[in-house]
């Protein structure tokens, strides 16, 4: 059974950093694509990063120069570094891997919540 775990979040003031990680299991994600999405209170979900398995990296411009992607692939997770964060950052973050071209597997969320 294909798992993604995420941990990492919480609560933390404005300008404050989290760093969010996803652990995968039952499947090596290697050769995947893996990415960060987060659906803020009462909006649709977006999508946040994603990383390919060669190292390509995409950012939502509303992230870019703030967070992070990196993935390590001999413990199969993938993390996500989120500095200066700000109140609308607010969301459920959501971790997911691809099988070949579809965001085929989801983890559970992590709660993250900036202060103002």
């Amino acid at each position: 059974q294909v798992q993604l775990v995420e941990s990492g979040g919480g609560l933390v003031q404005a300008g404050g950093s989290l760093r969010l990680s996803c652990a995968a299991s039952g499947r090596t994600f290697s050769r995947s694509t893996m990415g960060w999405f987060r659906r803020p209170p009462g909006k649709e979900r977006e999508m946040v990063t994603s990383m390919s398995w060669t190292g390509t990296t995409d950012y939502a411009d509303i992230v870019k120069g703030r967070f992070t992607i990196s993935r390590d692939n001999a413990k199969n997770t993938v993390y996500l570094q989120m500095n200066n964060l700000k109140p609308d950052d607010t969301a459920v973050y959501y971790c997911a891997g691809t099988d070949i071209t579809t965001w085929a597997y989801w983890g559970q969320g992590t709660q993250v919540t900036v202060s103002s």
